[in-house]
C-alpha cells in the first residue's frame, strides 16, 4: 500500500500540468512566431504590418465586430491570402485572448 502511494505521488508530481485555460503570453508568442511575418502583432499604435494588406492585430482587436467567437471562426477558416496553419484548441484560445487583450492597450 505504501509503495502504491509513493508511485501515485511521483506520477502526479512528474505529470505535465494540465492546461489552465487561455494564456495571453502564449498567444503573443504564437502571434510573433506565426503571424508577424505579415501582421503587426503588438500593441504599438505606430507599428506597420510587413504586408500592407495584412491588418494590424491592434486594429482587428478594436473592430466592433471582433469577438471571441468571430476570432475563433476566422482562425479555423481558410483564407486566400493567408497560409493554412493549424492551431490546437488551446493555442487558438490563447491567440484569441491575446488579440482581445490588445483592446485594453
Amino acid at each position: 500500500m505504501r509503495l502504491l502511494s509513493v508511485l501515485l505521488f511521483l506520477s502526479a508530481a512528474t505529470a505535465p500540468a494540465l492546461a489552465q485555460g487561455p494564456d495571453e503570453t502564449v498567444g503573443k508568442r504564437i502571434a510573433q512566431d506565426t503571424c508577424a511575418s505579415c501582421h503587426a502583432v503588438t500593441a504599438d499604435p505606430d507599428a506597420i504590418s510587413p504586408d500592407p494588406k495584412a491588418p494590424r492585430f491592434l486594429d482587428v482587436a478594436r473592430m466592433p465586430s471582433t469577438t471571441e467567437l468571430s476570432l475563433k471562426v476566422f482562425l479555423r477558416s481558410s483564407h486566400r491570402n493567408m497560409p493554412n496553419f493549424i492551431l490546437s484548441p488551446e493555442e487558438m484560445d490563447s491567440v484569441t485572448w491575446y488579440i482581445l487583450g490588445l483592446r485594453k492597450k
